[in-house]
């Protein structure tokens, strides 16, 4: 029969192999007691995405356009508190959300403010020539 321990270890799974022992001559004060870790400096952090808050806080002041700029102001502050939270993907999505929507808020604007100006060059000049007309209809009407 074999002794108790090594029907217990049979059932707890395969047998530990027994310590060593040292080699002759050596005892434990002639062991390394210190073991060696070498550390690498760890890659700097990426920065913290943008949040385009001045941005949107410009577009929602002076270019608001179907109020494109207060929709950014808003994703904005959503990306500043999700970059405090530590959550830095949501922090980049509400950021890149904020941009596109500056940008196209902006470039409405452009676009309005190229054809005002369009407009009222054009009926300037309509206004030009019917005064001429005018002054060509009545000669007598011409200043002295």
């Amino acid at each position: 029969p074999e002794p108790a321990g090594m029907e217990r270890s049979r059932s707890l799974g395969p047998a530990l192999p027994p310590y060593e022992p040292l080699s002759e001559g050596l005892d434990m004060e002639g062991l390394p007691r210190s073991t060696v870790v070498s550390v690498e400096p760890s890659p700097p952090p990426p920065p913290p995405p943008r949040d385009h808050l001045a941005w949107s806080l410009c577009t929602t002041l002076y270019a608001n356009i179907c109020c494109l700029g207060f929709m950014a102001l808003v994703f904005s502050v959503k990306s500043r508190d999700r970059k405090v939270l530590g959550d830095y993907s949501g922090a980049l999505s509400y950021g890149s959300t904020a941009k596109y929507l500056n940008i196209t808020a902006l470039l409405l604007n452009i676009f309005l403010i190229i054809i005002l100006v369009a407009l009222i060059a054009s009926s300037a000049i309509s206004i030009v020539n019917l005064f001429n007309q005018e002054q060509e209809r009545h000669p007598f009407l011409n200043p002295t």
